[in-house]
């Protein structure tokens, strides 16, 4: 089976040199937010002159899509692994695992300020609503492929549990920290338990056939 994604087209994924340069500008995307950071902090952290940076990207709402697009090129290949599995759902629950627990919290704070951005900025709310969307549909793909159903009966069927697992797993990446690390690991487990615990929902319905 493969993956289903909305038909809606932003630019491209990131090359090489935009990643690079992505990269470099994080930290003070992060320290100043989307608002705080100029153009000219970004060209700065990145190592270049503004009218350099300018050919790269044009404007901070280009930025943001750049990541947006990067990270769905990177969801993509990770779901792509999971259906190609001969155990999706568990691959699922390992890959989710993996991510709220070592990944999403350093994503966390940068996605924070997305999000706010997305708020205001409807090139912005484009950009991630397009990732959301994305995601939710590869959840979905996944669970038609464990019960054996159409893609369109799996959506209306499991259209909230995909929502749901998106929901908790921006919610543990972007949330402030204000406990000490074990505190944090056992919030950690618990989101996890509740997610397994919608996974089993179809893992129930696939076992009945």
């Amino acid at each position: 089976m493969t993956l289903q994604s909305p038909d809606f087209r932003l630019q491209a994924a990131p090359d090489a040199r935009q990643s690079g340069i992505l990269d470099a500008i994080r930290a003070s995307f992060i320290e100043k937010g989307f608002d705080g950071a100029s153009m000219q902090d970004l060209a700065r952290a990145a190592g270049m002159s503004v009218g350099n940076f300018y050919r790269y990207f044009p404007s901070k709402d280009a930025i943001i899509a750049a990541i947006a697009m990067r990270d769905l090129a990177d969801v993509e290949a990770e779901f792509a692994t999971v259906i190609g599995s001969d155990d999706p759902l568990g691959m699922l629950r390992l890959a989710l695992r993996r991510y709220i627990c070592e990944t999403c919290h350093s994503d966390g704070a940068l996605w924070a300020e997305i999000n706010a951005a997305a708020r205001r900025k409807p090139a912005i709310s484009a950009a991630v609503g397009h990732l959301e969307s994305c995601i939710r549909s590869y959840l979905t793909t996944v669970f038609a492929a464990v019960t054996g159903q159409p893609f369109a009966e799996a959506q209306r069927r499991y259209g909230s549990h995909a929502s749901l697992i998106l929901m908790m797993v921006q919610a543990s990446g972007m949330r402030v920290p204000e406990q000490g690390a074990s505190e944090e690991r056992v919030l950690d487990e618990l989101i996890l338990r509740t997610i397994d615990r919608t996974l089993d929902e179809i893992a129930n319905d696939a076992s009945k056939g």
